[in-house]
């Protein structure tokens, strides 16, 4: 692919990103040419159909979230990575949940979606148990429970009003309650 068609690909990724992670299937590919600076001509070009679109952006934000998770695994510090980890997560949830309920049909995500995710989660497992080994979380937490927690503070995050403080205190809260126990 040329340079430039290439650098148009991405603009249009990242905002669809934006527009639809914040707007969902109401969001408009006319709107995403717009922030990105393209035409939507050069959109459809890239991307024949919404659902394309859509999904390239989910499989973008995945992308993007394992490349900062295996960052994160590779860091000096596991209960800095994993106090930046949670956060991270947490605060691009919601996007991905809207990303997601974007996506037609009711069949599940598609098995490139599935499968960047799943890299995440290795990814993430990697951090957890990073973090238990260094003492920064309990050694019962499971990925499960982590990704319920997860998945619960982002759920409240996509559908309701939460002042940022409010949603950070939160995360304190579940942090606390993963780290290990003194004594």
């Amino acid at each position: 692919m040329r340079q430039d068609a290439q650098e148009n690909r991405e603009r249009i990724l990242a905002a669809a990103e934006e527009v639809f992670g914040a707007h969902g299937a109401a969001g408009s590919t006319e709107e995403v040419a717009r922030q990105a600076g393209v035409g939507i001509a050069t959109v459809f070009r890239h991307f024949p159909a919404k659902e394309d679109l859509v999904e390239a952006a989910l499989l973008r934000h995945f992308d993007g979230l394992a490349a900062r998770v295996r960052s994160l695994a590779a860091g000096p510090d596991p209960a800095a990575a994993w106090d930046t980890l949670v956060r991270t997560m947490i605060g691009t949830g919601a996007t991905k949940l809207t990303l997601a309920s974007a996506l037609p049909g009711s069949g599940g995500f598609p098995d490139r979606a599935v499968a960047a995710s799943n890299r995440v989660k290795t990814a993430v497992g990697e951090v957890l148990r990073q973090a238990q080994e260094h003492g920064a979380v309990r050694s019962s937490a499971t990925i499960e429970e982590v990704y319920l927690l997860i998945r619960a503070l982002s759920q409240a995050s996509a559908t309701m009003q939460i002042r940022r403080d409010t949603l950070d205190r939160a995360v304190d809260v579940v942090l606390a309650g993963l780290s290990q126990p003194a004594g």
